[in-house]
């Protein structure tokens, strides 16, 4: 019985009194089946959640003791380098400002890859992260390098293809 009764602990139910059938529920969440192990007898989660685990790669990106920029230095990287390209665009420089945002995406993803604690950078899975600010990252440059007047990058199929959608009103 001893032994029993330290296998039902060790899931989460407690004997009580001296029948080794009589089982107490302590986990709201799961109940014992017929052989006394622990089945989740409803769907509804815990009210609050105790603990979230963080991003690989969510600690501090400099000690504890060093000032709070320091300890979070890639993310303010990469805001000021995208506060930077939002200033060059406000003052009429479309298109470098827009380059030099979608770089700094770019240079997030790079940090994310290299960098093994990125502080505030990290948001989900190194490789969501990277898959992330990859895209959004290249589309900015890439629209940026084809915007108008004078594109820097023309892509030959998109001219045929919106004139295929749009078609010709004129004829």
């Amino acid at each position: 019985m001893s032994g029993r009764v330290g296998e039902t602990e060790k899931r989460g139910a407690a004997v009580t009194g001296g029948a080794p059938d009589e089982i107490e529920v302590r986990d709201p969440i799961s109940a014992p089946d017929s052989d006394g192990k622990p089945v989740r007898a409803t769907r509804r989660f815990p009210m609050f959640t105790r603990d979230t685990a963080r991003p690989e790669g969510g600690g501090r990106a400099a000690p504890r003791s060093a000032p709070a920029p320091a300890r979070q230095w890639p993310i303010l990287a990469v805001l000021c380098t995208v506060g930077l390209g939002l200033l060059v665009t406000a003052f009429d420089a479309f298109r470098l400002g827009t380059i030099l945002i979608g770089s700094a995406l770019l240079v997030g993803a790079l940090l994310r890859w290299l960098v093994p604690d990125v502080g505030m950078l990290a948001v989900r899975s190194r490789f969501t992260d990277m898959v992330t600010y990859i895209a959004l990252g290249s589309a900015i440059v890439l629209l940026a390098l084809m915007a108008q007047p004078k594109p820097l990058l023309e892509i030959p199929f998109l001219k045929d293809t919106l004139h295929f959608t749009v078609g010709d009103e004129t004829g």
